[in-house]
C-alpha cells in the first residue's frame, strides 16, 4: 500500500510537472521581445522589422523592441543573436546577406548554419538593372554584347562590397560571361546617381529608390533580378526573360532564431507571421517597399537559407569577393 501511495504521489508531481511546463509554453511570449536588426533605422530591412514587430505586438500584448546592429554587414548582430538564451525572445529579421556572410567572411563569431533556426521567411525583393538612356543600350543583350566587345572597360556599381547589389553584379558577370569591373560605392544612392550621370555603366538597384528615376526617364530599366517580374515594374522583364535563363537573384528577407529554440515556438513565431503578412495594411505597405510577402514554415526556411548560401558561394568564390 505504501509502494502503491508513493507511486501515485510520483505520478501526480510528474502531472503537475506537465502541466506547468505546458502552461509556461503557453505563455510565450512572456516578456518583450527583443528584434535584432543587423542594418540602420530606415532600412528596408529595418522598415519590414518594425511593420511586423507592430502587428505581433498588437496581437500578443508584448512590446516588440527593435534593436539597430549596423556594422560588419551583419555579422555582429548575427553573432548577438547566436549567442542569446534560445527562449523565442530573443529574433533576428536578417536578409539575403545572411547567406551571402557564410562564404563573403573567412572567420565569423558563429555558424551561419548550425547556431541559428529559422522562423519564416518574409519577403522576396528584386533588385532592378538601370542604365542611363545616353549608353545606347535598350535591353539585357545589348549591355553583354556592349560588355563583350570592350573587356575591362566597362563599371557596374553597388552599394559597398558585401552588399547583396555586389553580389547580384557578380552574378550577372558570371553568369553572362563578362569581363567588367566592379566600383563600390558608400551606398545607393551615390551609385544612383553615378550610373545616371555614366560614370559607371550600369547598377543592380535596390528596386524603390530607383523606380522615381526610371519613371522620369533618368534610368532605363533593363531587367529586374528575380524569376518572376515585379508588380511596382510589371512591363520589365526578368534577366532570365531577356537574355539569361534559370537567372534569379532574390533580395530576399526572413526572421531567425537562436538555435535549440524549441520548435513549439518556432511554429507559433512562424504561424504569427504568416497571419501578419496577411494583413491587407501589411500587404499595401509590402507593395510600397517592392516586396512581396513569402511566409514560410521553419523547416522551408531553414531549407531556403541552405540552398542560398550553396548558390551564392558559386559566385563569391568565382568573383573572388572578401569582406575580411
Amino acid at each position: 500500500m505504501k509502494f502503491e501511495g508513493r507511486s501515485a504521489a510520483v505520478a501526480l508531481l510528474l502531472g503537475a510537472a506537465s502541466i506547468a511546463a505546458h502552461a509556461q509554453q503557453q505563455k510565450f511570449p512572456s516578456k518583450p521581445i527583443r528584434m535584432i536588426v543587423p542594418f540602420s533605422a530606415g532600412s528596408q530591412t529595418d522598415i519590414l522589422a518594425r511593420l511586423v514587430g507592430q502587428k505581433m505586438n498588437e496581437s500578443w500584448g508584448q512590446q516588440v523592441v527593435i534593436d539597430n546592429r549596423p556594422s560588419a554587414g551583419g555579422t555582429i548582430a548575427a553573432g548577438i543573436v547566436a549567442a542569446a538564451p534560445a527562449d523565442g525572445h530573443t529574433l533576428m529579421v536578417h536578409s539575403v546577406g545572411h547567406a551571402i556572410n557564410a562564404t563573403l567572411y573567412t572567420r565569423l563569431p558563429f555558424n551561419t548554419l548550425r547556431d541559428f533556426a529559422g522562423v519564416s521567411q518574409l519577403a522576396s525583393v528584386p533588385n532592378v538593372l538601370v542604365v542611363a538612356p545616353s549608353l545606347g543600350v535598350k535591353s539585357v543583350k545589348d549591355l553583354i554584347a556592349l560588355a563583350k566587345q570592350k573587356p575591362g572597360t566597362i563599371n557596374f556599381g553597388s552599394a559597398g562590397i558585401g552588399s547583396g547589389t555586389h553580389i547580384n553584379g557578380e552574378q550577372f558577370k558570371v553568369v553572362a560571361g563578362v569581363n567588367v569591373v566592379h566600383v563600390p560605392y558608400k551606398g545607393t544612392p551615390e551609385a544612383l546617381t553615378d550610373t545616371m550621370t555614366g560614370r559607371i555603366q550600369y547598377f543592380f538597384s535596390p528596386l524603390v529608390p530607383a523606380t522615381p528615376f526610371v519613371k522620369e526617364g533618368r534610368l532605363l530599366a533593363l531587367a529586374v533580378s528575380t524569376a518572376t517580374r515585379s508588380p511596382v515594374l510589371p512591363d520589365v522583364p526578368t534577366v532570365a526573360e531577356a537574355a539569361l535563363p534559370g537567372f534569379d537573384y532574390d533580395q530576399w528577407y526572413g526572421m531567425l532564431a537562436p538555435r535549440n529554440t524549441p520548435k513549439p515556438i518556432l511554429d507559433q513565431l512562424s504561424k504569427e507571421v504568416a497571419r501578419v503578412l496577411d494583413l491587407p495594411d501589411v500587404r499595401k505597405t509590402f507593395q510600397t517597399q517592392g516586396a512581396v510577402a513569402k511566409p514560410s514554415t521553419p523547416e522551408q526556411f531553414d531549407a531556403f537559407i541552405r540552398v542560398e548560401i550553396d548558390k551564392l558561394a558559386k559566385v563569391i568564390k568565382a568573383s573572388g569577393a572578401r569582406a575580411d
